[in-house]
């Protein structure tokens, strides 16, 4: 299994199974620009979460744990995703400017959970 990230303002387009996890689209980036597979909107963070969060590092580890509770009410969301991990590379892309402290990394996290079976935090 392998996720891996992508801002979509990189230049670099890896291969592999390519999905959009952000609810809103990137400004100034065109759909042929990221040669996606998918704009998996259901598993970006609510409306309410993502803008509570605004990517402030101090509300990093509050956003995981609740992104996290909102994802496990939506395996249907998720599970095609770790499915396309499991037969292929699955790349996340985000829109968000820090690389660190975004829904695509907390999701990749939650993912690599969910393929070790513990399903935690």
């Amino acid at each position: 299994m392998r996720i891996i990230l992508e801002r979509a303002y990189d230049d670099s387009k890896r291969d592999g199974v390519r999905v959009m996890v952000d609810r809103l689209w990137p400004r100034g980036v065109s759909k042929e620009r990221l040669h996606l597979d998918e704009w998996a909107k259901s598993v970006a963070p609510s409306e309410d979460l993502r803008k509570w969060f605004g990517h402030d590092p101090e509300r990093w580890e509050e956003f995981k744990a609740r992104y996290f509770e909102e994802l496990e009410q939506k395996s249907d969301a998720w599970q095609p995703l770790l499915e396309s991990a499991w037969e292929d590379t699955l790349v996340l892309i985000f829109g968000a400017r820090d690389r660190e402290h975004n829904n695509a990394v907390a999701l990749r996290e939650f993912l690599e959970n969910q393929r070790k079976g513990d399903g935690s935090n």
